[in-house]
């Protein structure tokens, strides 16, 4: 009977070393110790945005939210007494465009 699987043509894949002679003590101190070459040679690169998540998922950070004005608002919002000033919105609006453009 044969058991032998044939690789259909494609490339061998790389096989890792196994040291069949050594005791499995001896092979899990060696990754447990951190002397495989392979464990020397890795590294994390975090980029810009997960540095900021992280910073603000960090229970010391500090929060950007006021919670005082959202309550003040929540309650205005709630009395019926919220007024919204459109011309501010349209500057603000008109301000945002000019510094997306580029333009003073």
């Amino acid at each position: 009977m044969n058991t032998t699987i044939s690789p259909n043509g494609l490339p061998a894949l790389p096989q890792a070393k196994t040291n069949q002679g050594s005791n499995g003590s001896q092979a899990g101190s060696t990754v447990a110790g951190g002397s495989s070459a392979a464990q020397a040679d890795d590294s994390v690169k975090l980029t810009d945005s997960a540095r900021a998540l992280q910073q603000a998922s960090s229970t010391n950070a500090q929060s950007p939210v006021d919670t005082a004005r959202v309550e003040q608002i929540r309650k205005s919002l709630t009395d019926g007494t919220y007024s919204v000033d459109a011309g501010k919105i349209a500057d603000r609006l008109t301000s945002l465009e000019s510094q997306i453009n580029g333009t003073p």
